[in-house]
């Protein structure tokens, strides 16, 4: 800690970050150890974060994360999609597809950026606000990909005809984002994409993630 930070701040935003990390809730006493402070201290940090409904504490006291935390999240959808327009516009003009990012949103993904072509007679009208389940589609099926991906793999994913008949869509997940689950990729009328789609989606992700960070 220095002398501008708070030290009270700093550790209710890591009471956040513990309870964000398990999906079963943290005890006091938990969290005490976790933090290396007194019991005392973790009940005030918890009263405080109840009053503005970012923590919870169930019937056995355990502490989850609250529903203010959702009512903050919405505010980072705005701030993705402006990072990500540049290389989207790029990606969508490149291949001549309509290019989406799209973000996870409990067990949907959740298309919060879209950008289309502009000089293509036909493509793909894909809105912002689309949803649909992370194991249908190039978008989600991307990000699972992403939980099981290993290091330096790069990877894009491959689908047709998921959600619209005769479309085909390919996606990369974005990577090394902290607290952004997601993928970026395009959806183009075709039986088939064609063969430097999957790398250029790779190489647009990659953008968007360095403007992420």
């Amino acid at each position: 800690m220095t002398a501008e930070t708070s030290q009270t701040l700093d550790r209710g935003l890591r009471v956040l970050k513990l309870l964000a990390d398990t999906d079963h809730g943290l005890t006091v006493t938990e969290l005490s150890n976790k933090l290396g402070v007194n019991r005392t201290v973790v009940y005030r940090l918890l009263a405080t974060l109840e009053q503005h409904a970012l923590v919870r504490r169930d019937l056995g006291g355990r502490a989850r994360v609250g529903l203010g935390v959702l009512r903050l999240g919405r505010q980072v959808h705005p701030l993705v999609r402006e990072a990500a327009l540049p290389a989207l516009r790029s990606l969508a003009e490149d291949i001549g597809a309509t290019a989406h990012l799209t973000l996870v949103d409990g067990a949907d993904a959740l298309a919060v950026a879209v950008v289309e072509p502009t000089w293509t007679d036909y493509h793909v009208a894909y809105r912002a606000g689309f949803r649909h389940p992370l194991d249908r589609g190039a978008a989600g099926k991307a990000i699972l990909s992403a939980r099981q991906r290993t290091v330096g793999e790069p990877g894009y994913t491959l689908t047709h005809g998921e959600l619209e008949a005769g479309a085909s869509g390919a996606a990369a997940p974005l990577i090394g984002v902290t607290g952004v689950e997601g993928s970026v990729g395009v959806v183009m009328l075709a039986d088939a994409v064609p063969e430097r789609v999957g790398p250029r989606v790779v190489d647009a992700a990659r953008e968007v993630a360095e403007a992420l960070r």
